[in-house]
């Protein structure tokens, strides 16, 4: 949790960082730049930390009681020695160019091409084409040939993937080929250099994960409907996140954009670990995170964001169609997550009509919505939960076998919470979506969390959330965070038994034999009902005499008034 002075902080880079970026931004369009400012954001954070690094190693071999001292009488034999002699020196910048002093604290190794300094340095000189010298781990000179700044990148972003096998295939080297004004790009890598790293309470690694869902929350924004490919709004992901609490196990999203079901996951183990006083690093150990995604450079962006954010990954082999090509066949998550495409027509091409995953029935060629939700419960564990967003529909619909699917899913006692959420949420889709929580096991158990659930069988719970948030801008709406504890407080009171009851209007616990009259509908309007209308003391009978008399005496002005115009418009010439 940032404090008010941290998040001033943040705001105000914010700011910075994209009314700079807006003005970079006009030489190409925001899919491209998109790409383009975050992997050099990427190269930045690899470079930064491995700067930190450096600086304690240098500070360890410079210690007496560090295990890592190096005597400064130790050096070569016929040489100098003492702290501050020249031929001391150059051995600790030997050992400062050791790969495996940077390997065992889980730092990326960045050679020195890829530098973000060396960047800097050169980034002017390459406009056009040069030679310049890189000097490798023994201090032996390279010379390269640049021939601009694009190819500065994305030699930089082939050196650390070279060098780094996790990060194999997920940068986007592309800076060569983006058409675009060499200088703007020189700018840019000076743009993004004055990302200040020096607050007192916020890591480089806050900083530059802030920095990155940001920008990814504002290219989304520029891009319109394709953003909504690749973000999930950040207050409907944390909802999720904070109803399913997956504090330790597998959390697998399989249309994951960016990851930030991901980032989120890890946000909420820091926030809870804090609370119960336990060791961030460690609780973070207890997560695996397993994901998919089709779109290659969106595949990208997700390896990066978990990469800035020192969360391991399992994005499969490839990026891949979740329909045809299950990067993770075998896995069984118990926090499943995701905001897939809403109702996605002719997605099933290539997919068996008797795959396993179908177990409640064969999803519609016209709709990819219960192919989503079975997937997704496919792949969850026994005692495992899901939380999955899809559009309205998916709550009501009798066609092509959905209803049939839906009805099977809840009397099989899958379905445990439904969530309708106001309009306006998503950037890319005015269509009214509503959310899913399925579980396997109602029973009652401890949760991940710690959590004692009650016996939930037979039972769902309906939230009506459309009359929560408030309208950020003309068009798009959010939560605010007393929204999302609002909710997420009633569904955990509910599971656990504490402090729960029915409120008219926004939440109402079902038995599975109010669905069926319903006819398996699960829209939470149905249920949760109107909302009590507050008591303000007067009488019936008064209050209706007394609106009578309002009404008589409007219609009798609307007469008066409706008199007036046909006097003026016949004075004009005009018989109506």
């Amino acid at each position: 949790m940032t404090s008010s002075e941290e998040q001033q902080f943040l705001n105000d880079l914010e700011k910075k960082l994209w009314t700079a970026a807006d003005k970079l931004r006009s030489t190409l369009d925001a899919a491209q730049y998109k790409h383009a400012v975050l992997g050099i954001i990427f190269l930045k954070y690899v470079s930064d930390a491995f700067d930190i690094r450096r600086q304690e190693l240098e500070t360890q071999f410079r210690n007496p009681d560090h295990e890592y001292f190096m005597d400064p009488e130790d050096v070569l034999p016929g040489e100098e020695g003492g702290a501050e002699s020249e031929a001391y020196q150059l051995d600790i910048n030997y050992e400062l160019e050791q790969r495996d002093y940077y390997l065992e604290t889980n730092t990326f190794w960045v050679p020195a091409q890829a530098r973000w300094q060396f960047l800097q340095d050169n980034n002017k000189t390459v406009i056009g084409g040069a030679t310049i010298a890189v000097s490798d781990k023994d201090g032996n000179e390279q010379q390269l040939k640049i021939s601009s700044v694009g190819h500065l990148i994305d030699h930089a972003l082939e050196a650390i993937e070279a060098d780094n096998s996790k990060l194999k295939g997920v940068l986007n080297k592309r800076y060569t080929q983006l058409q675009i004004d060499q200088a703007k790009l020189a700018e840019l890598i000076d743009l993004i250099a004055t990302i200040p790293f020096n607050h007192a309470t916020l890591n480089s690694k806050d900083i530059l994960g802030h920095v990155y869902e940001y920008m990814l929350g504002q290219f989304a924004l520029a891009e319109g409907k394709k953003g909504g490919q690749f973000y999930t709004p950040k207050s409907i992901v944390s909802l999720i996140v904070q109803m399913l609490e997956p504090f330790k196990g597998r959390v697998y999203d399989p249309a994951m954009g960016s990851g930030g079901f991901f980032v989120q996951t890890e946000a909420f183990i820091e926030q809870v670990a804090d609370m119960k006083h336990f060791n961030k690093e460690e609780q973070r150990k207890n997560i695996s995170i397993y994901g998919q995604e089709y779109n290659h450079t969106t595949w990208q962006l997700a390896a990066m964001n978990m990469a800035i954010r020192g969360i391991d990954f399992n994005f499969g082999k490839e990026p891949a169609s979740t329909y045809t090509h299950n990067q993770h066949p075998d896995l069984r998550a118990d926090f499943v997550m995701a905001n897939p495409p809403f109702n996605m027509k002719e997605w099933d091409a290539g997919v068996a009509a008797d795959d396993p995953r179908w177990a409640y029935g064969t999803p519609p060629s016209g709709n990819a919505n219960f192919a989503w939700l079975q997937h997704m419960l496919y792949h969850t564990a026994p005692n495992g939960s899901l939380g999955l967003l899809l559009a309205n529909g998916s709550m009501s619909s009798n066609t092509n076998n959905e209803g049939a699917i839906r009805q099977r899913l809840i009397d099989e006692d899958l379905v445990e919470c439904m969530v309708a959420l106001p309009g306006q949420l998503f950037t890319n889709t005015q269509i009214p979506a509503c959310i899913w929580f399925l579980t396997k096991n109602k029973g009652a158990r401890t949760s991940a969390a710690g959590r004692k659930l009650r016996d939930r069988k037979g039972e769902v719970l309906f939230i009506d959330a459309r009359n929560l948030g408030f309208m950020k801008d003309r068009v798009l709406r959010d939560f605010t965070q007393d929204d999302l504890n609002q909710v997420t407080e009633t569904f955990h009171n509910w599971q656990t038994g504490s402090a729960y009851e029915d409120v008219a209007g926004f939440v109402k616990s079902a038995k599975l034999e109010e669905l069926k009259k319903h006819d398996y509908v699960l829209t939470p309007g149905r249920y949760v009902g109107a909302a009590a209308e507050e008591d303000d003391g007067e009488p019936f009978a008064e209050k209706m005499a007394r609106l009578s008399g309002q009404l008589k005496a409007q219609f009798e002005r609307s007469d008066e008034l409706e008199a007036e115009i046909k006097k003026n418009l016949v004075g004009l010439g005009f018989d109506v």
